[in-house]
């Protein structure tokens, strides 16, 4: 089971209307925000979260080597799929 976890974002708009995320903000459980420097992005598409639901703009980064799922809803609120922890 999945959940979105929505996120604090910088982000890049350029002047042919494109918008890069740049550095994600994760916030701990204890409230420590630790920034996540996205390294590059592979791939910018329309797409559905499968896991989470929702859809908008399918961001796939690497951030430290991994490559990870970051989208932009239409309403311009930034999520990532997390595993849920509630039963």
């Amino acid at each position: 089971m999945y959940e979105r976890r929505y996120l604090q974002v910088e982000a890049d708009f350029l002047p042919d209307g494109r918008v890069l995320p740049r550095v994600l903000y994760w916030e701990e459980p204890e409230g420590t925000v630790r920034p996540f420097f996205i390294d590059r992005i592979l791939d910018v598409r329309r797409a559905a979260c499968t896991k989470a639901g929702g859809n908008g703009l399918r961001y796939r980064c690497l951030i430290r080597g991994r490559e990870r799922e970051l989208f932009l809803q239409d309403d311009n609120r930034w999520f990532v799929a997390v595993k849920s922890d509630r039963p």
